[in-house]
Protein backbone atom coordinates (compact mmCIF):
# COMPACT_ATOMS: atom_id res chain seq x y z
CA UNK A 1 0.00 0.00 0.00
CA UNK A 2 1.56 3.13 -1.31
CA UNK A 3 1.77 6.27 1.13
CA UNK A 4 -1.37 8.84 1.13
CA UNK A 5 -0.31 12.37 -0.47
CA UNK A 6 -0.99 14.42 2.35
CA UNK A 7 1.16 11.69 4.73
CA UNK A 8 4.42 13.62 5.51
CA UNK A 9 6.49 10.71 6.10
CA UNK A 10 5.84 9.51 2.21
CA UNK A 11 8.08 12.85 1.28
CA UNK A 12 11.00 12.46 3.83
CA UNK A 13 12.99 9.81 4.07
CA UNK A 14 12.73 10.21 7.78
CA UNK A 15 9.94 8.53 7.82
CA UNK A 16 10.78 5.84 5.63
CA UNK A 17 14.43 4.89 5.21
CA UNK A 18 15.91 2.25 7.24
CA UNK A 19 16.92 2.97 10.76
CA UNK A 20 20.69 1.55 10.41
CA UNK A 21 21.21 3.28 6.99
CA UNK A 22 19.24 6.88 9.02
CA UNK A 23 21.45 6.09 11.78
CA UNK A 24 24.73 5.86 9.84
CA UNK A 25 23.56 8.61 7.74
CA UNK A 26 22.81 11.66 10.26
CA UNK A 27 25.31 9.88 13.49
CA UNK A 28 28.49 9.54 12.27
CA UNK A 29 28.80 13.32 10.61
CA UNK A 30 27.60 14.58 14.28
CA UNK A 31 30.36 12.55 15.32
CA UNK A 32 32.93 13.53 13.05
CA UNK A 33 32.07 16.87 13.55
CA UNK A 34 32.34 16.45 17.38
CA UNK A 35 35.11 14.62 17.41
CA UNK A 36 37.04 17.39 15.31
CA UNK A 37 36.00 19.76 17.22
CA UNK A 38 37.08 17.93 20.38
CA UNK A 39 40.46 16.76 18.27
CA UNK A 40 41.70 20.38 17.98
CA UNK A 41 41.14 21.46 21.37
CA UNK A 42 43.49 18.06 22.23
CA UNK A 43 45.98 18.91 20.00
CA UNK A 44 45.86 22.73 21.19
CA UNK A 45 46.78 21.41 24.50
CA UNK A 46 49.50 18.99 22.88
CA UNK A 47 50.90 22.38 21.29
CA UNK A 48 50.92 24.12 24.59
CA UNK A 49 52.38 21.57 26.49
CA UNK A 50 55.34 21.21 23.99
CA UNK A 51 55.61 24.95 23.28
CA UNK A 52 54.59 26.67 27.27
CA UNK A 53 54.55 23.57 29.45
CA UNK A 54 52.42 22.68 32.53
CA UNK A 55 51.26 26.27 33.13
CA UNK A 56 49.62 26.76 29.43
CA UNK A 57 47.57 23.80 29.53
CA UNK A 58 46.62 24.65 33.12
CA UNK A 59 45.60 28.45 31.85
CA UNK A 60 43.55 26.71 28.82
CA UNK A 61 41.55 24.35 31.79
CA UNK A 62 40.95 28.24 32.99
CA UNK A 63 39.41 29.03 30.08
CA UNK A 64 37.12 25.79 29.45
CA UNK A 65 34.53 26.42 30.89
CA UNK A 66 33.96 28.89 28.90
CA UNK A 67 33.46 27.05 25.58
CA UNK A 68 30.89 24.40 27.49
CA UNK A 69 28.53 27.76 28.44
CA UNK A 70 28.66 28.59 24.83
CA UNK A 71 28.23 25.26 24.22
CA UNK A 72 25.10 25.58 26.59
CA UNK A 73 23.75 28.38 24.64
CA UNK A 74 24.39 26.83 20.95
CA UNK A 75 22.08 23.57 22.23
CA UNK A 76 19.38 25.14 23.90
CA UNK A 77 18.27 27.31 21.06
CA UNK A 78 20.12 24.75 17.96
CA UNK A 79 18.36 21.58 19.64
CA UNK A 80 15.27 22.98 20.79
CA UNK A 81 15.00 24.70 17.06
CA UNK A 82 15.59 21.73 15.58
CA UNK A 83 13.48 19.38 17.81
CA UNK A 84 10.61 22.10 17.04
CA UNK A 85 11.43 22.01 13.20
CA UNK A 86 11.50 18.03 13.27
CA UNK A 87 8.22 17.32 15.04
CA UNK A 88 6.68 20.15 13.30
CA UNK A 89 7.62 18.92 9.68
CA UNK A 90 6.93 15.24 10.83
CA UNK A 91 3.26 16.69 11.42
CA UNK A 92 3.31 18.40 8.35
CA UNK A 93 3.03 21.74 9.54
CA UNK A 94 5.58 23.18 7.36
CA UNK A 95 5.06 27.04 7.85
CA UNK A 96 5.37 26.61 11.61
CA UNK A 97 8.26 24.32 11.42
CA UNK A 98 10.21 27.32 9.39
CA UNK A 99 9.08 29.39 11.96
CA UNK A 100 10.91 27.77 14.96
CA UNK A 101 14.17 27.83 12.37
CA UNK A 102 13.85 31.62 11.72
CA UNK A 103 13.52 32.06 15.41
CA UNK A 104 16.19 29.93 16.62
CA UNK A 105 19.31 31.47 13.90
CA UNK A 106 17.92 35.17 15.41
CA UNK A 107 18.31 33.66 19.32
CA UNK A 108 20.98 31.70 18.81
CA UNK A 109 23.39 34.79 16.69
CA UNK A 110 22.32 37.87 19.74
CA UNK A 111 22.49 35.10 22.43
CA UNK A 112 26.23 34.39 21.41
CA UNK A 113 27.54 37.87 20.49
CA UNK A 114 26.10 39.11 24.17
CA UNK A 115 28.40 36.33 25.58
CA UNK A 116 31.13 37.27 23.79
CA UNK A 117 31.08 41.05 24.92
CA UNK A 118 30.60 40.24 28.74
CA UNK A 119 33.69 37.78 28.76
CA UNK A 120 35.91 40.57 26.96
CA UNK A 121 34.90 42.91 29.11
CA UNK A 122 35.02 41.07 32.77
CA UNK A 123 38.23 38.96 31.78
CA UNK A 124 39.83 39.60 35.13
CA UNK A 125 37.29 38.79 37.29
CA UNK A 126 36.13 35.63 35.66
CA UNK A 127 39.30 33.87 35.36
CA UNK A 128 40.15 34.63 38.96
CA UNK A 129 36.04 32.77 39.59
CA UNK A 130 37.22 30.13 37.28
CA UNK A 131 40.28 28.94 39.63
CA UNK A 132 43.45 30.38 38.53
CA UNK A 133 46.41 30.72 40.46
CA UNK A 134 49.15 33.64 40.18
CA UNK A 135 51.24 31.75 38.32
CA UNK A 136 48.84 30.65 35.35
CA UNK A 137 47.07 33.93 35.47
CA UNK A 138 48.77 36.15 33.06
CA UNK A 139 48.67 33.20 30.24
CA UNK A 140 45.13 32.66 31.32
CA UNK A 141 43.82 35.94 30.65
CA UNK A 142 46.01 36.28 26.93
CA UNK A 143 43.95 33.24 26.02
CA UNK A 144 40.69 34.35 26.92
CA UNK A 145 40.83 37.88 25.98
CA UNK A 146 41.66 36.80 22.17
CA UNK A 147 39.47 34.07 22.30
CA UNK A 148 36.51 35.82 23.70
CA UNK A 149 36.19 37.56 20.41
CA UNK A 150 35.43 34.11 18.50
CA UNK A 151 32.39 33.26 21.36
CA UNK A 152 29.69 34.93 19.23
CA UNK A 153 30.35 32.57 15.81
CA UNK A 154 31.38 29.08 17.88
CA UNK A 155 27.92 29.90 19.49
CA UNK A 156 26.73 30.37 16.12
CA UNK A 157 27.67 27.18 14.24
CA UNK A 158 27.27 24.84 16.67
CA UNK A 159 23.75 25.97 17.52
CA UNK A 160 23.29 26.42 13.37
CA UNK A 161 24.71 22.70 12.92
CA UNK A 162 21.89 21.11 14.70
CA UNK A 163 19.46 22.85 12.61
CA UNK A 164 21.46 21.81 9.40
CA UNK A 165 21.07 17.72 10.18
CA UNK A 166 17.55 18.21 11.16
CA UNK A 167 17.45 19.76 7.87
CA UNK A 168 18.22 16.55 6.36
CA UNK A 169 22.16 17.27 5.52
CA UNK A 170 24.32 16.15 8.35
CA UNK A 171 27.72 16.24 5.76
CA UNK A 172 27.15 19.83 5.75
CA UNK A 173 27.15 20.13 9.54
CA UNK A 174 29.91 18.25 9.44
CA UNK A 175 32.04 20.57 6.86
CA UNK A 176 31.05 23.99 9.06
CA UNK A 177 32.98 21.90 12.06
CA UNK A 178 35.37 20.47 9.84
CA UNK A 179 36.47 22.95 8.22
CA UNK A 180 37.22 25.44 11.24
CA UNK A 181 39.01 22.65 13.26
CA UNK A 182 41.41 22.22 9.99
CA UNK A 183 42.22 26.11 10.02
CA UNK A 184 43.21 25.81 13.75
CA UNK A 185 45.13 22.91 13.41
CA UNK A 186 47.11 24.36 10.11
CA UNK A 187 47.66 27.37 12.01
CA UNK A 188 48.60 26.83 15.72
CA UNK A 189 51.86 25.56 14.99
CA UNK A 190 52.30 28.71 12.78
CA UNK A 191 51.60 31.02 15.20
CA UNK A 192 52.76 29.27 17.91
CA UNK A 193 56.19 27.96 16.46
CA UNK A 194 56.64 29.83 13.23
CA UNK A 195 55.76 33.58 14.75
CA UNK A 196 57.15 33.23 17.98
CA UNK A 197 53.28 34.41 19.40
CA UNK A 198 52.81 31.34 21.91
CA UNK A 199 49.50 30.90 23.65
CA UNK A 200 48.70 33.95 21.68
CA UNK A 201 49.21 32.41 18.42
CA UNK A 202 47.26 29.52 19.59
CA UNK A 203 44.25 31.66 20.87
CA UNK A 204 44.48 33.03 17.62
CA UNK A 205 43.99 30.15 15.29
CA UNK A 206 41.13 29.07 17.32
CA UNK A 207 39.73 32.34 16.43
CA UNK A 208 40.13 32.69 12.78
CA UNK A 209 38.90 29.01 12.62
CA UNK A 210 35.61 29.81 14.13
CA UNK A 211 34.92 32.64 12.24
CA UNK A 212 35.25 30.56 8.83
CA UNK A 213 33.13 27.97 9.89
CA UNK A 214 30.47 30.51 10.94
CA UNK A 215 30.77 32.06 7.47
CA UNK A 216 30.41 28.18 6.24
CA UNK A 217 27.16 27.59 8.77
CA UNK A 218 25.53 30.77 7.27
CA UNK A 219 25.57 30.29 3.61
CA UNK A 220 23.42 26.74 4.19
CA UNK A 221 20.35 28.63 4.88
CA UNK A 222 20.59 31.21 2.68
CA UNK A 223 21.67 29.11 -0.32
CA UNK A 224 21.83 25.22 0.44
CA UNK A 225 18.71 24.55 2.66
CA UNK A 226 16.11 21.49 1.57
CA UNK A 227 13.30 21.81 3.41
CA UNK A 228 13.86 25.06 5.55
CA UNK A 229 12.72 28.22 3.75
CA UNK A 230 14.12 30.87 6.50
CA UNK A 231 12.17 34.28 5.37
CA UNK A 232 12.60 37.58 7.03
CA UNK A 233 9.66 37.85 8.69
CA UNK A 234 10.40 34.41 10.28
CA UNK A 235 14.22 35.86 12.06
CA UNK A 236 11.88 38.38 14.07
CA UNK A 237 12.16 36.25 17.39
CA UNK A 238 9.02 35.87 19.17
CA UNK A 239 8.45 34.68 22.60
CA UNK A 240 6.14 32.39 22.36
CA UNK A 241 8.37 30.38 19.85
CA UNK A 242 11.44 30.95 22.23
CA UNK A 243 9.61 29.12 25.32
CA UNK A 244 8.80 26.55 23.34
CA UNK A 245 12.53 26.06 21.53
CA UNK A 246 14.06 26.78 25.13
CA UNK A 247 11.91 24.05 26.45
CA UNK A 248 13.06 21.28 24.14
CA UNK A 249 16.63 22.28 24.00
CA UNK A 250 16.56 23.07 28.02
CA UNK A 251 17.39 19.33 28.93
CA UNK A 252 21.22 19.59 26.86
CA UNK A 253 21.93 23.08 27.68
CA UNK A 254 21.31 22.59 31.27
CA UNK A 255 23.58 19.50 31.13
CA UNK A 256 26.45 21.76 29.53
CA UNK A 257 25.71 24.56 32.43
CA UNK A 258 26.07 21.79 35.00
CA UNK A 259 29.41 20.43 33.10
CA UNK A 260 30.95 24.32 33.02
CA UNK A 261 30.06 24.45 36.91
CA UNK A 262 31.27 21.28 37.61
CA UNK A 263 34.87 22.42 35.50
CA UNK A 264 35.02 25.98 37.45
CA UNK A 265 34.07 23.51 40.96
CA UNK A 266 36.74 21.67 40.11
CA UNK A 267 39.10 24.09 39.80
CA UNK A 268 38.79 25.46 42.39
CA UNK A 269 39.05 22.19 44.51
CA UNK A 270 42.48 21.18 42.42
CA UNK A 271 43.86 24.87 43.55
CA UNK A 272 42.68 24.75 46.77
CA UNK A 273 43.19 21.23 48.35
CA UNK A 274 46.31 20.58 45.96
CA UNK A 275 48.33 23.52 47.69
CA UNK A 276 47.19 21.38 50.75
CA UNK A 277 48.86 18.58 48.89
CA UNK A 278 52.54 17.06 47.75
CA UNK A 279 51.56 18.08 44.24
CA UNK A 280 50.68 21.67 44.61
CA UNK A 281 48.00 23.84 42.94
CA UNK A 282 49.25 23.66 39.45
CA UNK A 283 49.42 20.22 38.81
CA UNK A 284 45.95 19.07 39.60
CA UNK A 285 45.15 22.14 37.94
CA UNK A 286 47.14 21.15 34.94
CA UNK A 287 46.00 17.40 34.70
CA UNK A 288 42.23 17.99 35.41
CA UNK A 289 42.37 20.48 31.98
CA UNK A 290 44.74 17.51 30.06
CA UNK A 291 42.38 14.43 31.02
CA UNK A 292 38.97 17.02 30.58
CA UNK A 293 40.16 16.60 27.28
CA UNK A 294 40.55 13.01 26.48
CA UNK A 295 36.50 12.88 28.50
CA UNK A 296 35.39 15.15 25.70
CA UNK A 297 36.68 13.34 22.85
CA UNK A 298 34.98 10.00 24.45
CA UNK A 299 31.75 12.20 24.73
CA UNK A 300 31.57 13.87 21.32
CA UNK A 301 30.94 10.20 19.75
CA UNK A 302 28.15 9.13 22.43
CA UNK A 303 26.45 13.09 22.43
CA UNK A 304 27.27 12.78 18.58
CA UNK A 305 25.13 9.66 18.45
CA UNK A 306 22.66 11.35 20.61
CA UNK A 307 22.40 14.33 18.45
CA UNK A 308 22.43 12.55 15.20
CA UNK A 309 19.37 10.42 16.26
CA UNK A 310 17.27 13.86 17.45
CA UNK A 311 15.99 14.29 13.61
CA UNK A 312 14.89 10.51 13.25
CA UNK A 313 13.42 10.42 17.14
CA UNK A 314 11.26 13.42 16.70
CA UNK A 315 10.00 13.12 12.67
CA UNK A 316 8.62 9.49 13.76
CA UNK A 317 7.55 10.33 17.13
CA UNK A 318 5.50 13.37 15.45
CA UNK A 319 4.64 11.08 12.89
CA UNK A 320 3.28 8.38 15.22
CA UNK A 321 5.57 5.96 13.92
CA UNK A 322 6.49 4.72 17.05
CA UNK A 323 8.69 1.23 16.19
CA UNK A 324 10.84 3.42 14.54
CA UNK A 325 11.69 6.09 17.70
CA UNK A 326 11.87 2.30 19.55
CA UNK A 327 14.45 0.48 16.92
CA UNK A 328 16.45 4.02 16.75
CA UNK A 329 16.77 4.35 20.49
CA UNK A 330 17.79 0.30 20.85
CA UNK A 331 20.35 0.91 18.30
CA UNK A 332 21.55 4.09 20.36
CA UNK A 333 22.16 2.45 22.90
CA UNK A 334 24.00 -0.51 21.56
CA UNK A 335 26.39 1.74 19.65
CA UNK A 336 27.03 3.99 23.11
CA UNK A 337 27.28 1.07 24.92
CA UNK A 338 30.54 -0.27 22.68
CA UNK A 339 32.04 2.65 22.60
CA UNK A 340 31.77 3.67 26.39
CA UNK A 341 33.32 0.38 27.44
CA UNK A 342 35.96 0.25 24.93
CA UNK A 343 36.75 4.24 26.35
CA UNK A 344 36.67 2.95 29.85
CA UNK A 345 39.52 -0.23 28.86
CA UNK A 346 41.86 2.32 27.43
CA UNK A 347 41.43 4.85 30.17
CA UNK A 348 42.10 1.75 33.15
CA UNK A 349 44.73 0.23 30.76
CA UNK A 350 47.01 3.02 29.46
CA UNK A 351 46.46 6.39 31.14
CA UNK A 352 50.54 7.47 31.74
CA UNK A 353 51.02 6.62 28.04
CA UNK A 354 47.94 8.92 27.28
CA UNK A 355 49.57 11.07 29.35
CA UNK A 356 53.22 11.25 27.84
CA UNK A 357 51.59 13.34 24.72
CA UNK A 358 51.27 16.75 26.40
CA UNK A 359 55.04 16.08 26.95
CA UNK A 360 55.28 16.63 30.56
CA UNK A 361 57.63 14.39 32.33
CA UNK A 362 57.44 15.75 35.46
CA UNK A 363 56.98 12.56 38.14
CA UNK A 364 54.99 14.03 40.03
CA UNK A 365 52.40 14.73 37.45
CA UNK A 366 52.16 11.84 35.63
CA UNK A 367 51.30 10.27 39.39
CA UNK A 368 48.57 12.55 39.74
CA UNK A 369 47.23 12.46 36.01
CA UNK A 370 47.30 8.10 36.37
CA UNK A 371 45.42 8.21 39.73
CA UNK A 372 42.92 10.92 38.71
CA UNK A 373 42.45 9.42 34.90
CA UNK A 374 41.81 5.76 36.42
CA UNK A 375 39.93 6.71 39.62
CA UNK A 376 37.81 9.25 38.50
CA UNK A 377 36.68 7.95 35.44
CA UNK A 378 36.20 4.34 36.65
CA UNK A 379 32.33 4.38 35.92
CA UNK A 380 32.52 6.61 32.38
CA UNK A 381 31.11 3.37 30.48
CA UNK A 382 27.83 4.29 32.27
CA UNK A 383 28.00 7.98 32.07
CA UNK A 384 28.41 7.55 28.41
CA UNK A 385 24.67 6.45 27.90
CA UNK A 386 23.31 9.86 29.51
CA UNK A 387 23.53 11.50 26.46
CA UNK A 388 21.55 9.53 24.46
CA UNK A 389 19.20 9.39 27.02
CA UNK A 390 18.49 13.21 27.15
CA UNK A 391 18.49 13.95 23.39
CA UNK A 392 15.71 11.04 22.85
CA UNK A 393 13.68 12.74 25.64
CA UNK A 394 14.00 16.12 23.94
CA UNK A 395 13.88 15.00 20.64
CA UNK A 396 10.10 14.00 21.43
CA UNK A 397 9.00 16.82 23.15
CA UNK A 398 9.10 15.43 27.18
CA UNK A 399 11.79 18.31 28.19
CA UNK A 400 11.13 17.53 32.01
CA UNK A 401 12.08 13.99 31.81
CA UNK A 402 15.26 14.83 29.89
CA UNK A 403 16.02 17.84 31.85
CA UNK A 404 15.95 15.66 34.81
CA UNK A 405 18.57 12.78 33.14
CA UNK A 406 20.72 15.78 32.77
CA UNK A 407 20.75 17.17 35.96
CA UNK A 408 21.29 13.65 37.58
CA UNK A 409 24.90 13.34 37.60
CA UNK A 410 26.14 16.82 36.88
CA UNK A 411 23.72 18.27 39.81
CA UNK A 412 22.22 16.31 41.73
CA UNK A 413 25.04 13.87 42.49
CA UNK A 414 28.83 15.41 41.46
CA UNK A 415 28.17 18.80 42.41
CA UNK A 416 27.23 17.91 45.72
CA UNK A 417 30.23 14.88 46.25
CA UNK A 418 32.97 17.84 45.50
CA UNK A 419 31.54 20.38 47.90
CA UNK A 420 31.43 17.72 50.80
CA UNK A 421 34.20 14.83 49.93
CA UNK A 422 37.04 17.12 50.09
CA UNK A 423 36.05 18.49 53.38
CA UNK A 424 36.80 14.85 54.83
CA UNK A 425 39.34 13.00 52.42
CA UNK A 426 40.65 16.51 50.70
CA UNK A 427 42.07 15.67 47.01
CA UNK A 428 40.87 12.32 47.23
CA UNK A 429 37.59 13.16 47.50
CA UNK A 430 36.96 15.18 44.96
CA UNK A 431 38.84 11.90 43.01
CA UNK A 432 36.42 9.44 44.32
CA UNK A 433 32.88 11.80 43.66
CA UNK A 434 33.17 11.14 39.86
CA UNK A 435 32.59 7.22 40.06
CA UNK A 436 29.97 7.46 42.73
CA UNK A 437 28.11 10.13 40.82
CA UNK A 438 28.12 8.10 37.32
CA UNK A 439 26.82 5.34 38.77
CA UNK A 440 24.04 6.71 40.26
CA UNK A 441 22.84 8.53 37.61
CA UNK A 442 23.28 5.58 35.38
CA UNK A 443 20.30 3.96 38.02
CA UNK A 444 18.11 6.99 37.23
CA UNK A 445 18.42 7.11 33.90
CA UNK A 446 17.60 3.50 33.08
CA UNK A 447 14.62 3.71 34.87
CA UNK A 448 12.98 7.15 33.47
CA UNK A 449 14.00 5.74 29.75
CA UNK A 450 12.42 2.28 30.18
CA UNK A 451 9.76 3.91 32.14
CA UNK A 452 8.77 6.03 29.05
CA UNK A 453 9.15 2.77 26.48
CA UNK A 454 6.24 1.08 28.26
CA UNK A 455 4.50 4.94 27.61
CA UNK A 456 4.81 4.29 24.20
CA UNK A 457 4.06 0.64 23.98
CA UNK A 458 1.01 1.65 25.68
CA UNK A 459 0.39 4.26 22.07
CA UNK A 460 1.12 1.86 19.90
CA UNK A 461 -1.69 -0.35 21.58
CA UNK A 462 -3.97 2.01 21.70
CA UNK A 463 -2.90 3.08 17.76
CA UNK A 464 -3.73 -0.88 16.87
CA UNK A 465 -7.02 -0.32 18.81
CA UNK A 466 -8.19 2.23 16.81
CA UNK A 467 -7.27 0.51 13.62
CA UNK A 468 -9.60 -2.17 14.38
CA UNK A 469 -12.09 0.10 15.61
CA UNK A 470 -12.14 1.67 11.99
Amino acid sequence: MTKAANDPTAENPLGTKPIGKLMLQFAIPAIVALMISAIYNLVDQIYIGFAIGMLGIAATNIAFPLVTIGAAIALLLGVGGAANFSLRLGEGKKEEANRFVGSALSLIAISGTIMGVIVLIFVNPIIYAFGVTETVRPLAFTYMRITSLGIPFTVFTTGACYLIRADGSPRYAMICSMVGAVVNLVFDPITAFVFGWGIAGIAWATTVGQIISAIIALYYFVKKSKYMLVKKEYLRPKAQLAKKICALGVASSANQILMATVQIALNNIMRYYGALSVYGSDIPLSCVGAIMKFTVLFFAMTVGIGHGCNPIYGFNYGAKNYDRVKTTLRLAITSASIISITVFLAFQIFPRQLMFIFGEDDPLYLVFAERYMRTYLFMIFASGLQPIMFSFFSSIGKATRGLMISLTRQGFFLLPLLVVLPIFFGLDGAIYAGPIADAAAAVLSVFLVVTEVRKINALQREQAARSVAM
